[in-house]
């Protein structure tokens, strides 16, 4: 991966989405292959964050990746065909990171927080993917923006795990989770377009809170989310 599965695997393999070196170099075709497929895909999150999505065209990112348009459309059907790649690679490393993390709690309030800080602290850490991931789909539209609605949905189904803490007199609504996780995206939305990206990890208590809340009531969620 380049810049992909995040910037962090780039720093893992810098050598792997460097420029290959001009004539007979004698590597693998699978090396080049990759190689190139990785140096494109760098090329999309650099130029998507300095332009949007809808602003970048082919031919800035084969500029960026140093390779030609045959050589783009050797790996990606279209515009959308690369950003999607990106985005499945960048959605994939966060969602199995929260995972690792919330798996390392037994009660679920503390797996919720473990998740939550998890993601913030990526977010935080990579604010052009933070862009790419969170802003750009919905300024995409077409599958891209169908893609994050089925990543967003399969972050609604795991706070329905909480659902047996509830003990409330009445069952939560059926939107409970949709709800919750729109305002907590909506909160982070607006810190990574307001350029406050690296501030995210500071939202961890308040948002703790707003998750926690609708299943074990407010007093307990605040005691939680303070801890």
């Amino acid at each position: 991966m380049a810049k992909g599965a995040a910037k962090a695997t780039k720093k893992e393999e810098p050598e792997s989405s460097s420029r290959l070196p001009a004539g007979r170099h004698g590597l693998p075709r699978e090396f080049i292959v990759q190689n190139q497929r990785e140096r494109i895909i760098t090329a999309l999150v650099d130029t998507v964050a300095e332009r949007g999505y809808n602003a970048t065209t082919v031919a800035h990112i084969t500029k960026a990746a140093s390779v030609s348009r045959r050589t783009f459309y050797e790996h990606f059907a279209d515009k959308e065909a690369c950003f999607l790649a990106a985005y499945e690679m960048v959605a994939g490393h966060i969602r199995d990171s929260m995972k690792a993390a919330a798996d390392s709690f037994e009660e679920w309030p503390q797996q919720v927080r473990a998740a939550l800080s998890t993601l913030l602290r990526f977010l935080a850490g990579e604010p052009e993917l933070a862009q790419l991931v969170m802003i750009e789909p919905i300024a995409a539209g077409g599958e891209i923006a169908t893609r994050h609605r089925a990543t967003v949905a399969g972050f609604a189904e795991i706070l329905k795990a909480g659902r047996p803490e509830h003990a409330g007199d009445r069952p939560l609504p059926e939107a409970t989770e949709e709800t919750v996780v729109g305002g907590i995206l909506s909160l982070i939305v607006r810190e990574i377009s307001a350029g406050r990206a690296q501030d995210l990890e500071k939202l961890l208590p308040d948002l703790v809170e707003l998750i926690l809340a609708p299943y074990l009531g407010a007093d307990e969620a605040e005691r939680l989310a303070r801890a």
